[in-house]
């Protein structure tokens, strides 16, 4: 098993070069808010929309197709779980519907009159009831112990939705957008922070130390466990103390190489004389607004335009 291969969410993809990644870092980060604030007080219909929006973004890119198949099967799969999960789970309206008045007090007018000779009013006949019944229906579906309703057909795309925009428009920001670039568009956006002495430039340093760290943590856990695999240990004779024993065992040699690794970054950065982000100052990237980053910032007021006029519930 290679989690480089198989667990390859917030990495960086350096080829093909695509539109996306040819993006101001800063554009991208506005769009990135977008889709996760607008899905906020929505209907389904805008957060289903999202979601359309995100695949339909993800092909354009023409990013290759394992890379693809890597990056949304794992997030569709997880989402469609959910979303089953909670249109099967109970809704949390257990208080059962009756109507306010009762059946027999609900007497409706139909076109016919009777006229009653002794007090000569008008007295009108009762029109059946089935006439005025619409095709609303609470409880879509019943059968046995499965019940589905309106109520939960709607939690159900609000959280698998909302799970698969979260994860996926991120996911696809670090595909395309390299650590050197999201830490200066962070650093640039963050700069009137500095007036409340808030220290901008070790943070977006330590975000950029930690992005770079997660392939590094991935290739640890991928050589212990292939370790493992190799001495061909009789789990079943260790029995579960011994199991949890050769497991915590493995657990503090990868915290042991983790810290052996920030130590060696560390010093790499001391011998190349970086004493602090303040004192040495490094440009990571040129920011160059082109046409396409004003068309899509553009887009982005279309988009919370579209939100606030059709998104409303």
């Amino acid at each position: 098993m290679d989690l480089l291969r198989s667990l390859p969410i917030g990495l960086y993809l350096e080829q093909p070069v695509s539109w996306l990644h040819r993006l101001d870092p800063r554009v991208k980060l506005v769009w990135l808010l977008t889709f996760l604030l607008t899905p906020i007080a929505a209907n389904p219909y805008w957060r289903l929309s999202l979601v359309g929006w995100l695949l339909l973004l993800t092909l354009t890119t023409l990013i290759p197709f394992r890379v693809w198949r890597n990056q949304m099967g794992l997030v569709i799969l997880f989402s469609l779980l959910i979303f089953f999960a909670t249109l099967l789970a109970p809704d949390g309206l257990n208080i059962g519907h009756q109507p306010r008045l009762p059946t027999d007090e609900l007497l409706f007018s139909s076109p016919g009159t009777v006229q009653d000779t002794t007090s000569s009013i008008n007295v009108q006949k009762p029109a059946s009831l089935t006439d005025l019944l619409t095709s609303y229906h609470y409880v879509l579906f019943q059968q046995g112990f499965l019940r589905i309703t309106r109520r939960s057909v709607e939690l159900a795309v609000r959280i698998s939705t909302l799970l698969f925009t979260l994860i996926y428009s991120t996911n696809l920001y670090l595909l395309t957008t390299a650590p050197e670039e999201i830490t200066a568009g962070l650093d640039n956006l963050l700069q009137p922070l500095r007036r409340f002495k808030i220290p901008v430039t070790e943070i977006v340093l330590t975000l950029t130390l930690s992005l770079r760290f997660i392939p590094l943590v991935l290739e640890e856990v991928q050589n212990l466990v292939r370790s493992v695999r190799t001495r061909a240990i009789n789990w079943k004779k260790l029995g579960l103390r011994g199991s949890t024993q050769v497991w915590l065992m493995v657990a503090e040699r990868l915290l042991d190489n983790l810290l052996v690794r920030a130590d060696q970054i560390a010093s790499a950065m001391q011998v190349r004389g970086f004493t602090s982000p303040d004192q040495h100052q490094v440009k990571w990237h040129i920011f160059r607004l082109s046409r396409a980053d004003g068309l899509a910032l553009l887009g982005v007021l279309l988009f919370w335009s579209a939100r606030f006029i059709w998104g409303g519930r």
